[in-house]
């Protein structure tokens, strides 16, 4: 049983002349449902590695784990740090179904990509959300991925397919865990529905928090093994270095 909401189920009117914010409700002076002062104020993404978007302290092509161990995938394209006020948002979208949380985030993130496309970012030709564990999906819901791809997917005008990443293991959340214990937990645990549709396809994994990149380097060794020409990641965060 699918419980991903519809869009003509939902209440919510996305699409309005005058918006209020919903950070801090006062009147928004753009089409999105944010004020000027409030974007300014998210954790905006400076200096980043080239390919995870682990933040950094100083300009550098690469951190130190992918400049010795490259990831399978060949870059990250986040707009934010994970901390106060994005975690907030993005905790209240996934956990207590606030779907203009998220869908807010997902325009921003889309603008964020489209700068990026305009500048040198190649278009990927389709995005894939990142299963859910079917116990999880059915607890929560929805899936936030999915959800966040369908948005992105309408707005940048890419393809989305749903169907072709499946997570076939449920397991244990992956909060609290070390990269090590992410693999192990992992493992196993996602497989392709067509194969043979990957080859030649830059693709791109949507999801809504980099934490350790495990489950993005996993899904993109997978299609990559598949016959993907390339694979990035898309997502709306990205946390700090543990010591940080």
């Amino acid at each position: 049983m699918l419980c991903q909401p519809y869009e003509y189920d939902q209440v919510y009117i996305w699409l309005k002349n005058k918006q209020t914010c919903l950070l801090c409700d006062e009147p928004s002076d753009t089409t999105l449902c944010i004020c000027v002062a409030c974007e300014a104020e998210l954790p905006w993404l400076g200096e980043q590695c080239s390919r995870c978007a682990l933040p950094l302290d100083a300009p550098s092509t690469c951190c130190r784990s992918c400049d010795q161990r490259p990831p399978a995938f060949t870059t990250v394209a986040t707009p934010w740090r994970y901390e106060f006020v994005v975690d907030r948002l993005i905790t209240r979208f996934k956990h207590h179904s606030q779907w203009p949380l998220g869908k807010l985030l997902a325009d921003l993130l889309g603008l964020y990509l489209q700068h990026r496309f305009d500048e040198c970012l190649q278009r990927p030709d389709a995005l894939l959300p990142v299963p859910l564990a079917r116990a999880r999906l059915r607890r929560r819901g929805f899936n936030q991925s999915a959800m966040l791809a369908g948005w992105l997917g309408k707005a940048l005008g890419l393809e989305v397919d749903e169907r072709q990443l499946r997570r076939v293991r449920d397991t244990p959340p992956q909060q609290g865990l070390d990269a090590k214990a992410r693999r192990r937990n992992l493992a196993g645990a996602f497989a392709l529905a067509d194969p043979a549709s990957i080859a030649g396809r830059h693709l791109a994994l949507v999801d809504d928090v980099l934490t350790t990149g495990t489950t993005a380097q996993l899904i993109a060794r997978q299609l990559l093994d598949a016959g993907a020409r390339r694979v990035d990641v898309y997502c709306l965060a990205r946390t700090p270095a543990p010591q940080d």
